[in-house]
């Protein structure tokens, strides 16, 4: 039998974790840990889950061992506790879907490894709904042994589709290809904001506009990203990309760009999700020798939507910060 542990109860893993229960075939009840006993309790109620009170339990009673945490301090002090525990981890199999800086990743194997157990790097594309729905596309690098190992969990389980990178040593690059990915999710939504914003200031209306993308772009993610602009979904109680999760991997690539400093100092206090995947973004293009105007500009609207909403801010609040900017109300009135 081969009993499977995920850690982290976020709004990726709640769903990552369902279809592994409802879909997995798995061969024993699903032990899963989070910071919060109580909210883990609850989640587990009536599913085919048992809760672990620690990192230590949830490991040594498994041997393969999911994780999806908020970033790259959360990940790495989950890992400090987990490869230590009496008896060891040889042999198991750490499947590792945050979105963290690369070189955090390869730290992680490089001491994961060094401990006889084995290290995939296995980062995804999809937002909250998809991975409840289980069309999540997964990035994995590592050994070819130890990615067949969670592989039966992934297509038809927890997601759609593999991008296979078992042929690089360097499992640094699913991370890379990830960050880079999500780069273009957020010049897609601040290409739809400024669109829309447009369409409504010249008098074209956003109706109009929605009808040019739903043509040109129906089967892509910029219909429906467009739909949550003009149905006022970029302001929610609950975000589906929080503005600190998008920020995040914008923060430390303002430590090299001087005149956005105050930025930095603003993003750096209130950060944690989005905010820090666009930090290792523009760390990346820094360390490679390139640009991303594109980025850098979306990367001040987010620090806006964060002064303006706080915590309950969404990557599609971008909407909000250029109407106003443009004279509308942050708020569409329907």
């Amino acid at each position: 039998m081969v009993q499977l542990a995920f850690l982290g109860l976020g709004n990726m893993g709640q769903g990552m974790i369902h279809n592994l229960t409802t879909k997995g075939n798995l061969d024993c009840p699903l032990i899963i840990w989070n910071r919060s006993t109580e909210k883990s309790e609850a989640f587990a109620a009536g599913k085919n889950i048992t809760v672990a009170p620690s990192i230590e339990d949830a490991v040594s009673k498994s041997d393969i061992v999911f994780s999806c945490v908020s970033n790259d301090e959360a990940i790495t002090s989950v890992y400090d506790i987990a490869l230590k525990i009496p008896g060891g981890v040889k042999g198991k199999v750490f499947s590792e879907c945050s979105t963290i800086h690369p070189d955090t990743t390869r730290q992680l194997e490089k001491v994961t490894k060094a401990t006889g157990a084995e290290f995939v790097a296995s980062p995804v594309f999809g937002a909250p709904a998809a991975a409840a729905a289980g069309a999540l596309i997964f990035v994995t690098a590592g050994s070819k042994a130890a990615i067949e190992k969670i592989q039966p969990y992934l297509v038809g389980v927890m997601g759609r589709q593999v991008i296979d990178l078992s042929d690089d040593p360097d499992v640094g690059k699913a991370l890379t290809l990830k960050i880079t990915g999500n780069t273009i999710i957020l010049g897609m939504v601040e290409a739809l904001s400024e669109g829309h914003v447009l369409a409504e200031k010249s008098g074209l209306g956003t109706e109009n506009f929605e009808k040019f993308i739903a043509a040109l772009f129906g089967q892509s993610p910029y219909l429906p990203y467009s739909k949550r602009l003009t149905a006022g979904d970029y302001v929610r109680e609950q975000p589906l990309f929080a503005v600190d999760l998008a920020a995040k991997d914008a923060r430390c690539g303002f430590l090299y760009l001087s005149d956005l400093r105050q930025i930095y100092k603003f993003v750096a206090l209130h950060s944690s999700l989005n905010i820090n995947n666009h930090r290792h973004a523009l760390s990346l293009a820094k360390s490679s020798g390139t640009t991303l105007p594109v980025t850098e500009i979306a990367a001040k609207h987010l620090a806006s939507v964060k002064e303006e909403m706080g915590v309950n801010g969404d990557i599609t609040s971008i909407y909000g910060v250029l109407r106003e900017a443009a004279g509308l109300p942050f708020i569409e009135k329907k």
